[in-house]
């Protein structure tokens, strides 16, 4: 096989996927199922050797099938052997998720994708942290055709579900089954998952699947499918699912679980540690997973009573988006008396797209011109510099700061005189006696209207000065963070304020591809068509040599920023982080790849001492010692501490 395909990887969040439990059925099988799991640990001794059974990994070479060891000098990266296991953490979020789900409509928030899949599901597959090269996960071993076009993988025998029954190859098919219902609502699954024929199970252990188009990626996104339990869907349809899941979980196979009683809608709700977790004892699973518990409360859409909140001690970390509070209001007692740390940490981390995203389907954005216009008169470094503080880049692609970023693309930067000519061309000549923009044929004034949550209004508010002054009346409305998703996946929106995180290795298909376009609950949220873009779409799927699939994303970067579906925004290399401190955690804090705040919730742990001295600290009014603020390892680790790169 190419090996160039072993350094491929999108954020190991994509394509996570669970589902919720069902009606009083559901739980009447699941108990009956229950009392027949197996006794017995390891491999079921009525499957072949040769199928996956006990004896597998000695013959697993000579069938043509290949793993991953980990080495011990690299174990550090999976979690540190310092961890202790207990305590809770405790977390505020400003919105509570639409559905629990994490497969079909409305389950691609961030808490969904970035804290519910990877606690509580899990694939075929993993990711090295560091490396980016497969390592096993539900699979023990894999093994790919010489014209890559059919994929083998082997159960681990040892995986079992929350409610104890064994992982099966007949969950890798029911789970493709359910990305294919159309009712799901989610149609870029089918875009991607209908790239492969329905999978097939050769055995209890032995799962294989074909590919219909040659794909680089096929292999990464079927490997990396979070699993759902066929015991439970095969009494479901797509419809049924949506309906009677939607804040319940289905059992899962990660180190966590999140019972019925925990999820309070639209409140709060709790992680419990699986004290049977299945792969508890491996390099990978040992040192993670830390917290017996993990309760997450809401507070919507108001984010300085969530700091608040962090500073009384109410929630244990907290991450500083904006520049003002970073660098104005993080220096109150507790901070000072180093009882709440504060850290900047560095990562490669994809820089993600932000801005203003415009819906081409509507009036006034359908116009390029108006488009250009708006971003013209968007004085973004004005900000950067007056509100800001210079703490980000201007961005000026949709792959900022990465290999992908063409560099030709137009650096746009504030220029009036340019938008003007733009809007008169447009038929924008004359103003009202308000001091509006109005057409010149139809007399349609050019007004809009953006959909914000509070705590972002002062980002926007000064951007509706910039164009009021000339004459574009761009009006604020006040919306919670539900339904403005709502709307967008709708595309019910004239102008959306975008914050996207990016992937290590771009997929433009499932955002960019015309047949979304002007589908709903997809990530083309601005109706992007081109018949280029398509055909470079087709081409990158099909290429294994890396620096090509960089020319084709280029390429892409180039028509999207020359078609201006949206506004760039600004960029930043590092995560902010404040944090009580009695945690323990690894040198290098946050991943590689991921370096968010999501990485606490697997990686760190409740330290006893720290913990006690917090707490003698703070009741004797005592100081303790604040850390460097700044967290450079992977940066030191790039420029050779370790790295092979």
């Amino acid at each position: 096989m190419n090996q160039s395909i072993w350094k491929i990887v999108c954020l190991i969040s994509i394509f996570s996927l669970i589902g919720c439990g069902g009606g009083e059925k559901s739980k009447k099988e699941t108990a009956e199922k229950t009392q027949t799991i197996e006794t017995f640990s390891g491999a079921d001794p009525s499957v072949l050797v040769e199928l996956g059974g006990a004896g597998f990994e000695e013959i697993a070479e000579k069938l043509g099938y290949q793993t991953y060891v980990i080495k011990p000098d690299e174990e550090i990266f999976f979690g540190d052997p310092r961890a202790v296991k207990g305590g809770t953490l405790r977390y505020i979020t400003s919105r509570f998720p639409a559905t629990m789900r994490i497969l079909g409509q409305n389950y691609n928030y961030s808490e969904n994708i970035d804290l519910i899949i990877p606690l509580c599901y899990e694939s075929l597959l993993g990711i090295h942290p560091v490396t980016l090269e497969f390592i096993p996960s539900l699979a023990t071993h894999w093994k790919i055709s010489e014209d890559e076009m059919q994929f083998w993988f082997r159960i681990n025998p040892n995986a079992r579900w929350s409610d104890g029954m064994p992982v099966v190859a007949e969950d890798v098919v029911a789970t493709w089954d359910l990305h294919m219902d159309e009712t799901i609502l989610m149609p870029s699954d089918q875009l991607v998952f209908g790239k492969f024929e329905r999978p097939v199970a050769e055995s209890k252990y032995i799962v294989s699947v074909k590919s219909k188009e040659l794909n680089w990626r096929n292999f990464l996104y079927f490997g990396g499918m979070r699993l759902l339990p066929a015991h439970y869907l095969k009494d479901l349809d797509g419809t049924d699912y949506l309906e009677n899941y939607q804040y319940k979980m289905l059992p899962g196979t990660g180190p966590y679980e999140i019972r019925d009683e925990d999820i309070i809608n639209q409140e709060s709700f709790t992680f419990t540690r699986r004290p049977d977790y299945w792969d508890a004892d491996s390099y990978t699973g040992k040192y993670t997973a830390n917290f017996d518990k993990i309760k997450v409360n809401v507070v919507k859409d108001n984010l300085p009573l969530v700091f608040e909140k962090f500073k009384k001690g109410e929630q244990d970390i907290y991450t500083v988006s904006k520049a003002r509070v970073w660098m104005e209001e993080c220096d109150f007692e507790s901070i000072k008396k180093g009882w709440i740390q504060k850290r900047r940490i560095y990562s490669e981390r994809p820089a993600g797209t932000s801005g203003y995203a415009f819906n081409m389907r509507k009036w006034p954005f359908y116009d390029r011109r108006v488009r250009y216009a708006f971003t013209y008169l968007y004085n973004r470094e004005k900000m950067n510099r007056e509100m800001y503080y210079n703490e980000y880049s201007m961005m000026n692609s949709l792959y900022s700061g990465s290999v992908y970023e063409n560099p030709n693309n137009e650096k746009i930067s504030y220029n009036p005189e340019k938008a003007v000519r733009l809007l008169n061309e447009a038929g924008y000549t004359k103003r009202n006696r308000e001091g509006w923009l109005v057409h010149e044929e139809t007399g349609r004034v050019l007004k809009f209207e953006i959909a914000i949550q509070k705590g972002s209004a002062y980002m926007v508010t000064p951007v509706q000065q910039m164009l009021k002054d000339y004459g574009i009346d761009m009006q604020i409305k006040f919306m919670d963070g539900n339904t403005m998703w709502k709307n967008l996946m709708e595309r019910n929106f004239t102008i959306y304020m975008q914050a996207w995180g990016g992937l290590v290795f771009p997929n433009p298909e499932t955002s960019l591809h015309s047949s979304l376009a002007d589908k709903s609950n997809n990530n083309n949220i601005s109706g992007f068509k081109n018949e280029r873009v398509d055909a470079l779409l087709d081409e990158y799927d099909e290429c294994f040599n890396q620096q090509r699939r960089i020319e084709i994303i280029r390429e892409i970067d180039s028509i999207y920023s020359d078609i201006h579906p949206a506004a760039w925004g600004i960029a930043r290399n590092y995560w902010r982080l404040l944090f009580w401190d009695k945690f323990g955690y690894p040198e290098w804090m946050l991943g590689r790849y991921v370096g968010e705040h999501w990485d606490v919730f697997k990686f760190w742990w409740i330290d006893p001492e720290k913990e006690a001295r917090l707490e003698e600290a703070m009741t004797k009014g005592e100081s303790l010692p604040q850390g460097e603020l700044d967290v450079l390892f992977w940066p030191e680790y790039l420029k050779g501490t370790g790295s092979d790169e």
